[in-house]
């Protein structure tokens, strides 16, 4: 496993660094060759309360890419959560690929519900993230989506070559938005 750590607004210790990787390490003894291992480790600066420590993680696999996120008053203890949310995720991840798949695991390809436009000061971008983009199916995008435990989930369809997302709806389904 290739580890590689990086720090915002902090200097990662080598104490630190080697604590990572003793706790990811777990990870890849569950995972089937994660090709690369990222954490980032951050200090949020709050003056009225003890600084923010977090610890953000991406492993890049031959399957899944996991990320995850975790913050607490102590570094190690970020990681050590950041760790446990992991570990869900990758037995949430196995759980599915032994699972046959339903009829109601069957991406519908319905218009997206439209919401109103916010207010252009509240519409701001505070994050950009950059990610690559692989071929895959709607329904191995489904698995991502459910990995990552957003709402949405940026795909090239292997099918079509076109960038696709799939969504969670409010009735618990899936959709499909592809472009014409």
């Amino acid at each position: 496993m290739r580890l590689q750590v990086k720090g915002r607004n902090t200097e990662v210790s080598d104490s630190i660094r080697s604590y990572a990787q003793e706790k990811l390490g777990k990870l890849e003894r569950q995972l089937r060759d994660p090709t690369r291992v990222e954490l980032e480790l951050m200090v949020e600066r709050n003056p009225s309360i003890a600084d923010n420590q977090i610890a953000e993680a991406t492993i890049w696999t031959k399957g899944p890419v996991l990320r995850a996120r975790e913050s607490s008053h102590d570094m190690k203890a970020s990681i050590d959560q950041l760790v446990e949310k992991l570990e869900r995720q990758v037995t949430r991840y196995k759980e599915k690929r032994q699972r046959k798949p339903s009829r109601r695991d069957e991406i519908s390809a319905e218009e997206p519900e439209t919401i109103p436009a916010e207010d252009e000061a509240e519409g701001m971008i505070v994050k950009t993230k950059t990610f690559a983009v692989k071929p895959m199916t709607p329904e191995e995008a489904v698995l991502q989506l459910e990995l990552v435990g957003h709402d949405f989930f940026v795909f090239r369809n292997a099918e079509s070559g076109e960038v696709n997302v799939v969504y969670r709806r409010r009735d618990g389904l899936y959709g499909l938005i592809e472009p014409q």
